[in-house]
């Protein structure tokens, strides 16, 4: 039997909160706690609560202390009816409990009399279940009662709001909330969510409406997916409601029905989605680790996977914070328990030598007693409920953040990370503001708020330099290989063992299966350890997490990425005077911003088959299109008239451009050749004849053409004018052969002509680094022929369009699908600027998809048939597509 005062009581859920770990809560009654003396009889009035394992007595007065009383500990529980009183009148009915150890009998008192037989009974049967012996005969026992209880009782159905609702499904489920799982039923109807918790608390009825509904997630519990959970609000990390199905299916079925609800509220978002936002600087670091923990089954209402977060800062003694020097900040490539070379090298030696499952780390980055190791002060009554009624011992509180700190780093067993509280707007959880008596420590001193490091001026002071070390350019740079260990690819397998990242099998997903456990008892005790142990994120990435594109102005990470494949693109490696530059840059995005307002200005009707290339002469003055008829055109954008028509051979053209001289224009034909035609002198100049298929695509940098093939290569070639010669014909060396599985149909180049794309008829992307012709990348991403795909202007990531109607983002550096979009018709040619796509259509429209939310943000009516070519200037103001109604159409942006 155990009295807990009530000073640390100041919330009603404190009583609840005493419950043991998995322990059920099943029902509450008003009672009086009769007290006797020699001199009078004292009734002290409060809720008298039934649990799977205790009895716990909460008074209305703050002043007395809650009592629990586990059944295990009880010797005698009797009903007892006193006498009629001499007026014939009842007299109340009592419950008898008598204690084992103190031999000391409790009288309680039911305010509602007729119950008290009833409650005496299932008292007995929960009492019979605790005496047993074997934890699963005891745990069996408990589940039946459970059983018994919810098949006796089913959704009221007078709660709905309404009686015109209408039912969609009912279950048994559990809600779960921080260190307490509460039975009962959950009801969904086509305008509400209900739950009706067995025992009335906190409210007989809980509701929300489908409408409020923002974000739904599917949950693991206890490494079982059974977990559903509600948000009402976009970015809050708690939830409305956290509910436990008994299996799978029910779940399923809810969340699909619930989701049907979302499409008026949001896009379904991935991990790769947000972690293009996060890369562009459209999310902050913060918000980003909190979609991936929610993305990785993590919860603020389960203790076992609370949201985690890194450790970003290692000075804690200086007086000032200095955010430009790489030594202020944790090495983010390492997990804690790797920070200090003599702590792991032990480590590492007891691992070596340990038989299976072997692992380095005894405990866990996040688990309950952590959680709550920080969240002490604001939520006393979880910790009280771990430490079965006690604090922890005063010096191994959390007093001290240096201190903690240290300890992480020293310390033979501790390894923890942080939890989102620490960058967050709240300092109430590094404050004593409810004065609790946390105990006092060796040298004295009560435990009272947490010490600072020298650096803050006051908690929210600290908050507030900790959030900015967060979003600090070193952080930014670096958070990429935290993600990697926490929620990537060296979470788990022989990247975890190389970046020394291995924890005990209980903590992963599928590393100890408890279904397979065929004694109970040890079932229970794996799913109990496993729960106060905590358990490993659900694993997002299998591939190298993409760093973030960040400015190098002032480059102070520790080392240079010097695989990076935009380091020519660095602002410091640019010339000198880039204010044009910038000023471009802005114009590009002003009109990327205003691309909805895209308007035709004039068609014209010029080829007898589809279009397929579309080129424009430096000065803009004439445009050539190339055509299925197997006709080069060349357009007078002044004149607006048909000039001249040109045909090299009798198949058809697939594409062309215009060298930097405006003098000639380069184009490509299925009949294996390469044509080049002499602006000035109106005729063919030359002719490359290089490949054994048809020549699908080309690209052109400085003196160097890149031809794509249905024959499975792109070839290289060096072009160089012959001088001697009075027709200046040109000289076309081979560089190199980049060889193919399949046939390929596009090709493209970055900014800088470093790198080389090239997609294949088979749905494999490839990217080649161009001064050696190495391959740098190779992607299967699409399940058809890859239409077109091309560089952002950063050269950070690819994007491709397939005949599977997908596009996809493709990360250069890691070679990461970033993206993924399954549109509603092929997408055959595109323009975008990295996070807008500018689309041509197989219905021969125009769509501007936002990649940042994947959604289409605008259709514009343009063709009669497929979008087959798409040209757009220098600046985005002004677009010209082809399509396979042989029109070409002039565009303008309306200011």
């Amino acid at each position: 039997m155990a009295f807990f005062r009530a000073q640390e009581r100041t919330k009603e859920r404190f009583s609840l909160l005493l419950l043991d770990l998995e322990e059920y809560y099943f029902e509450q009654h008003t009672a009086y706690h009769v007290t006797s003396t020699l001199k009078k009889q004292r009734k002290i009035r409060g809720s008298f609560k039934i649990c799977s394992k205790s009895i716990i007595f909460d008074p209305e007065e703050l002043g007395e202390p809650i009592i629990k009383i586990p059944l295990r500990d009880c010797k005698k529980i009797e009903f007892v009816e006193e006498e009629k009183n001499p007026f014939n009148e009842p007299r109340p009915s009592t419950i008898s409990i008598l204690c084992k150890q103190e031999e000391k009998t409790l009288t309680f008192q039911l305010e509602v009399w007729s119950k008290t037989e009833d409650v005496v009974q299932t008292l007995l049967q929960l009492h019979r279940a605790s005496c047993l012996e074997k934890l699963g005969d005891q745990t069996a026992m408990i589940a039946a009662n459970l059983q018994s209880r919810m098949a006796r009782s089913s959704f009221d159905k007078n709660c709905f709001q309404s009686v015109a609702e209408n039912p969609h499904m009912e279950c048994a489920v559990e809600m779960v909330m921080p260190l307490v799982c509460n039975p009962g039923h959950v009801c969904v109807t086509d305008k509400n969510l209900y739950f009706q918790p067995l025992n009335g608390y906190p409210e007989n009825v809980i509701q929300i409406e489908l409408h409020n509904v923002r974000r739904i997630y599917k949950r693991r519990h206890g490494l079982r997916p059974l977990g559903l959970e509600v948000f009402c609000s976009e970015n809050d990390f708690c939830s409305d409601i956290y509910l436990k199905f008994d299996n799978t299916a029910d779940r399923d079925e809810i969340y699909y029905y619930i989701a049907t609800f979302l499409e008026n509220h949001m896009t379904e978002h991935t991990a790769e989605s947000y972690m293009l936002q996060w890369q562009r600087g459209h999310l902050s670091s913060y918000q980003y680790l909190l979609h991936l923990n929610n993305l990785a089954d993590r919860s603020c209402n389960d203790l076992s996977q609370y949201p985690v977060f890194p450790w970003v800062i290692a000075d804690y003694t200086s007086p000032r914070l200095d955010m430009t020097n790489a030594a202020t900040f944790r090495d983010l490539s390492k997990p804690v328990g790797a920070l200090n070379k003599e702590r792991l090298d032990r480590l590492l030696a007891r691992y070596r030598g340990m038989p299976e499952p072997s692992f380095m780390y005894g405990s866990h980055y996040s688990s309950p007693g952590y959680v709550l190791f920080y969240l002490v002060r604001v939520a006393p009554e979880h910790m009280l409920c771990l430490q079965n009624g006690r604090y922890d011992h005063a010096d191994r509180m959390f007093n001290s953040i240096g201190e903690t700190w240290k300890n992480c780093l020293e310390g033979a067993t501790d390894f923890k990370e942080l939890i989102p509280e620490f960058f967050g707007t709240d300092p109430s959880f590094l404050e004593n503001r409810m004065s609790l008596d946390l105990g006092r420590r060796q040298n004295g001193s009560l435990v009272g708020d947490v010490v600072l490091p020298p650096w803050a001026t006051d908690s929210s002071d600290f908050l507030q330099k900790h959030k900015d070390a967060l979003e600090s350019q070193y952080v930014s740079e670096h958070l990429h290989e935290w993600i990697d260990l926490v929620f990537g690819f060296k979470q788990r397998g022989s990247e975890a063992v190389a970046a020394h990242n291995v924890f005990h099998p209980l903590t992963y997903e599928g590393g100890i299966d408890c279904d397979r456990i065929v004694d109970t008892d040890q079932r229970i005790a794996m799913l109990t350890q496993i729960l106060e142990f905590g358990q490993t994120p659900t694993q997002l990435f299998t591939s190298p997490h993409p760093q973030r594109i960040t400015p190098r102005f002032q480059n102070i990470t520790r080392s240079s990425s010097i695989n990076s494949p935009d380091a020519e693109l660095s602002p410091a490696s640019q010339g000198e005077d880039s204010s044009f530059e910038d000023l471009t840059e802005e114009s590009r995005k002003l009109a990327w911003a205003n691309m909805e307002s895209l308007k035709p200005v004039s068609r014209h009707k010029i080829h007898k088959e589809a279009v397929t290339g579309i080129a424009v002469s430096r000065d803009g003055s004439a445009v050539f299109s190339t055509s299925q008829d197997s006709t080069l055109k060349m357009f007078s954008k002044e004149l607006k008239e048909f000039q001249r028509s040109m045909s090299f051979c009798n198949m058809p053209l697939s594409s062309c451009l215009v060298l930097a001289d405006s003098k000639t224009v380069v184009c490509s034909s299925w009949d294996n050749n390469v044509y080049f035609y002499s602006i000035p002198y109106g005729r063919r100049q030359d002719t490359l004849m290089g490949h054994d298929d048809a020549v699908s695509k080309m690209c052109w940098f400085e003196n160097t053409l890149y031809t794509a093939s249905w024959d499975s290569t792109v070839k290289v070639w060096e072009c160089t004018s012959d001088s001697s010669s009075a027709h200046k014909r040109s000289q076309f060396n081979l560089l190199g052969e980049l060889e193919h599985d399949a046939g390929v149909n596009t090709v493209g180049l970055n900014p800088a002509g470093t790198l080389l794309v090239s997609g294949s008829k088979d749905g494999t992307v490839t990217i080649w680094d161009t001064s050696n012709y190495r391959t740098l990348q190779q992607i299967h991403c699409h399940s058809g022929t890859i239409h077109h795909m091309a560089f952002s202007p950063d050269s950070r990531h690819v994007l491709s369009v397939g005949a599977d109607s997908c596009m996809k983002v493709i990360d250069v550096q890691t070679g990461m699908v970033i993206s993924s979009v399954k549109a509603e018709e092929e997408q055959r040619c595109f323009c975008w600027d990295g996070n807008w796509v500018l689309c041509g259509g197989q219905s021969g429209d125009l769509l501007l998809w936002d990649l940042l939310t994947n959604t289409v943000t605008k259709r514009i009516p343009a063709h009669s048939g497929a979008v087959t070519a798409m040209w757009m200037s220098e600046l985005c103001t002004t677009l010209i597509t082809g399509g396979e109604d042989r029109q070409i159409i002039f565009w303008k942006l309306q200011s």
